[in-house]
């Protein structure tokens, strides 16, 4: 039997553009050589110029966990009052990340498929002073998304003291954002919107942000130190820890496909995506964990039906043999769905392969539905969106 790779269609790792691969398959160099010290230098400028970043940004080889403890790591100090904005289980990592730093910690947590609404944030910063807020763009658990632009206007006009933290695990790269919004400090990895293999954690700092660094006394973290990274990423012929050559050449690729796309468009395309997929699997039955107007454009956190007698592990094991790599549901929904990520650098045939894949789990699985029934609800949607890009 020919065996052949099921489609990657977890939120990260995402499926990987051939001209990214081939990034990554290239003859290792030396990390001083030259040749590598000017591109990391055109790649840590290309990243500022393109997300409007008046202070630094930062490549490091590191899982997105690392990139959230940096971020705050280098904004907060032991004593600060930071607010921690929950929508899930990695806004929840988030709090447990702070809470071992000695911050006045302060806490909001949204039901599951719901988000903390800038009317909480609003009044919990109106009646204590904080140094720090921290919220998640897009909770990967449930796929949510946080309105990112209305929450940094708002801290702009009515809070602007608050230095804002954003995670753009399961967003940047593939959902519009600029750092000229207000944000303080964005952070990323390199498997989710980006398109890329996992390695690196991505972070956008403000010349605010980095001035809080540096106006600072030492912190107790090394590696994920700003002040240590900072003469680097002004001249790579500096040196704090080995940077992830090939990974480095990779995210230069893959900047070069956001640009060529433009993030506005690209924006919109995760979003048209995003939505076919939405409507195509509950048709079979399945229901939207989020809130239909929170749901992200970057992943979809699906409940099973009521009665399903397929049991989770069950469900996506047969997803898995059809074709298709999807994943679990996390923290309070842990069994009761199943996620998928379409974010990156998929196109219309990917989504094809993807609800395919999910019909014919649930025949495998005895759930009652018509085959082909999904796939007509997805190319309707996909013909439209063409159209729509045509006209």
């Amino acid at each position: 039997m020919i065996q052949v790779n099921p489609l990657v269609m977890v939120p990260g790792p995402t499926p990987i553009a051939r001209s990214i691969q081939e990034q990554m398959a290239k003859e290792t160099i030396a990390f001083h050589d030259p040749r590598f010290i000017a591109d990391f230098d055109a790649l840590v400028l290309e990243l500022k110029n393109t997300w409007r970043c008046d202070g630094m940004a930062f490549a490091v080889a590191g899982s997105g966990t690392m990139a959230m403890e940096m971020a705050v790591s280098n904004t907060a100090r032991r004593g600060d009052s930071v607010l921690v904005c929950s929508n899930g289980h990695f806004g929840d990592r988030y709090i447990d990340i702070c809470s071992r730093k000695g911050y006045d910690l302060d806490t909001i947590k949204a039901p599951p498929g719901d988000t903390v609404s800038l009317e909480e944030i609003d009044e919990r910063l109106a009646g204590k002073k904080t140094d720090v807020l921290v919220v998640t763009h897009v909770e990967t658990s449930t796929g949510v998304e946080l309105p990112l632009f209305e929450l940094a206007d708002m801290m702009r006009l009515k809070h602007p003291d608050v230095l804002l933290v954003a995670d753009g695990v399961a967003s940047a790269g593939a959902v519009e954002f600029y750092m000229d919004w207000g944000i303080d400090v964005m952070l990323t990895c390199s498997q989710k919107g980006m398109g890329m293999a996992p390695g690196l954690g991505i972070l956008w700092a403000s010349q605010r942000a980095i001035e809080k660094r540096l106006n600072m006394p030492a912190i107790a973290e090394s590696y994920i130190d700003f002040a240590k990274w900072i003469p680097v990423m002004k001249d790579a012929r500096a040196y704090w820890g080995t940077p992830p050559i090939n990974m480095i050449w990779a995210l230069a690729e893959a900047v070069r496909i956001i640009k060529g796309e433009g993030i506005g468009e690209r924006d919109r395309r995760h979003r048209r995506f995003a939505a076919a997929v939405r409507k195509s699997v509950s048709s079979l039955g399945f229901k939207l964990a989020a809130d239909e107007h929170l749901a992200s454009p970057t992943v979809s956190a699906f409940l099973y039906p009521e009665g399903a007698q397929a049991k989770d592990e069950e469900f996506r094991a047969a997803v898995y043999d059809e074709g298709a790599h999807i994943a679990g549901c996390q923290g309070d929904l842990a069994g009761a769905g199943f996620r998928v990520g379409h974010m990156g650098n998929i196109t219309a045939n990917t989504l094809v392969s993807l609800v395919a894949a999910i019909e014919r789990g649930c025949l495998r699985c005895g759930y009652p539905i018509k085959p082909g029934s999904a796939l007509a609800v997805l190319q309707e949607e996909l013909v439209a969106i063409g159209s729509q890009g045509r006209g």
